[in-house]
C-alpha cells in the first residue's frame, strides 16, 4: 500500500518539500530545482490529496491562492523520511551539507519533535537549508 501511494520519486519529494523545506504552493514546488513538469506536479498533488496525505486550503493572505499542507497522515511519514535522508547522505552523493545530516543523525528525536511542532503550529520555516540545485551546480562548473 505504501509503495502504491509513495513509490514514485515525485510523491516523496513533494512530501519532503512540505515537511522539511516548508513549501506550500504549486509555484514553490515547481521552482524547487527538481525539474518536475507541471502536469506531473498537478497529478501528484491531486493523488496525495485524494489519498489523504495532503490537503488544500485557501491562503490566509490571499484567498485566491491555494496552499498545500500535510495532513496528520502525511506528517506521520516524518520518521521514514528522516531515515531516508540520513541513509542517502551516507550512501549516495547529495547536496545536503554534512553538518546538517550529522545533526539529524545524532538528534533524531529532537529533529522529529521540531518537525511535528512546526506542522502543528503551521510554521513553514524550513528545517533544511536550501541546497544548490543540480542544474545550478552543473551550470557553474
Amino acid at each position: 500500500m505504501a509503495l502504491d501511494l509513495l513509490g514514485d520519486r515525485w510523491s516523496l519529494l513533494l512530501v519532503r518539500d512540505m515537511m522539511v523545506r516548508g513549501y506550500r504552493t504549486f509555484r514553490e514546488f515547481q521552482r524547487s530545482g527538481e525539474g518536475i513538469a507541471t502536469n506531473i506536479l498537478s497529478a501528484r498533488l491531486q493523488k496525495l490529496e485524494a489519498r489523504g496525505v495532503v490537503e488544500r486550503e485557501a491562503a490566509t493572505e490571499d484567498g485566491r491562492s491555494t496552499h498545500y499542507r500535510l495532513t496528520a497522515k502525511g506528517i506521520a511519514l516524518a520518521p521514514v523520511l528522516l531515515e531516508m535522508l540520513i541513509w542517502s547522505a551516507h550512501h549516495e552523493q547529495t547536496d545536503a551539507p554534512s553538518a546538517v545530516i550529522e545533526q539529524m543523525e545524532h538528534n533524531r528525536a529532537a529533529m522529529l519533535a521540531e518537525t511535528y511542532r512546526r506542522w502543528a503550529k503551521r510554521d513553514s520555516t524550513p528545517i533544511l537549508p536550501p541546497f544548490p540545485s543540480p542544474i545550478t551546480t552543473r551550470t557553474k562548473m
